[in-house]
């Protein structure tokens, strides 16, 4: 199978091509606009020159068979159009796209000619926050906090909070009857941001503070007397009376503990089954996340 690898920074290095590299049977491309960085990560790899490509004419010409995209999301409405274009089946981080009219327009190119279409939502598949879904949820508490880090707020909320967006979606054990946004803005910065979603016998409330003072990634499920904690992706709690408490092993790899390894081996083993995969709840996240910013720019 041949996979081409667009993009090649720190989320590409760190958690991306260490999965895809070890895979048997796969035959890996890369592609990036920085000839230094090239050469540097495909000899890290051992990828040789000939699937190495400076543009993305080039990568396409190799005939891929599947292609995962880390190139900055400002990036991602051409290289994913192209690629769909192609009949690439395509992973994309996420989001698709900063707006929903061209978040939208992927996946409806995607449906319209038959090709998988996949957002990195890893959280969905990161080990401890699946065994929240197993857990009674009737309060879902989750905060994805950062450090000295105000940011212009769909920038924000695109980037980084759709991941609190994203898992509370995942989670809630029914329909969602009401949404509630608040959020504090300053001189053209967003500071922190809260959603609360609820519906019948749940309530789940996502927040983001990037003036915390510390970085940190929380997730709380309860119900039923009883809840689970999840600490980092990486430190799960169960508290029934005395609390229990399991931390990643030390030999577990960070990109299996975060989903990504699991992300990776379920989007190429659709491909290989010929099972195009949709991207269309991948796209109510990004509907919700853009009902965010409109209630936040309206406060």
């Amino acid at each position: 199978m041949k996979v081409g690898c667009i993009g090649l920074g720190d989320i590409a290095q760190k958690a991306y091509l260490p999965v895809l590299g070890a895979l048997p049977g796969i035959e890996l491309h890369l592609q990036t606009r920085t000839p230094a960085t090239l050469d540097s990560v495909a000899a890290t790899h051992r990828i040789p020159a000939e699937r190495c490509h400076l543009d993305l004419d080039s990568l396409l010409a190799q005939g891929l068979d599947a292609a995962f995209v880390h190139a900055a999301t400002a990036a991602h409405p051409e290289i994913v159009g192209r690629l769909l274009e192609a009949g690439v089946a395509t992973y994309v981080d996420k989001p698709l796209a900063y707006t929903l009219e061209e978040s939208t327009r992927l996946v409806e190119l995607a449906e319209a000619r038959g090709i998988g279409l996949a957002v990195g939502f890893n959280r969905r598949l990161a080990p401890g926050y699946a065994q929240c879904a197993e857990h009674p949820r009737e309060l879902i508490l989750m905060q994805k906090n950062r450090v000295g880090l105000p940011e212009d707020p769909r920038t924000m909320v695109f980037d980084d909070f759709i991941h609190v967006v994203d898992t509370l979606r995942f989670l809630v054990p029914g329909p969602v009857e009401r949404t509630v946004v608040s959020g504090r803005l300053v001189d053209g910065l967003l500071h922190h941001v809260v959603l609360q979603l609820s519906g019948e016998g749940f309530a789940a409330i996502g927040a983001m503070n990037r003036l915390s003072g510390s970085t940190e990634e929380r997730l709380e499920v309860s119900g039923q007397d009883s809840k689970r904690e999840v600490l980092n992706l990486a430190e799960v709690i169960d508290h029934k009376g005395q609390p229990s408490v399991r931390r990643r092993g030390d030999w577990v790899p960070v990109a299996r503990q975060r989903g990504i390894e699991q992300s990776v081996l379920a989007f190429l083993d659709a491909v290989r089954e010929g099972r195009p995969l949709s991207a269309r709840d991948a796209l109510e996240t990004h509907e919700l996340c853009e009902r965010v910013l409109r209630e936040l720019d309206a406060a």
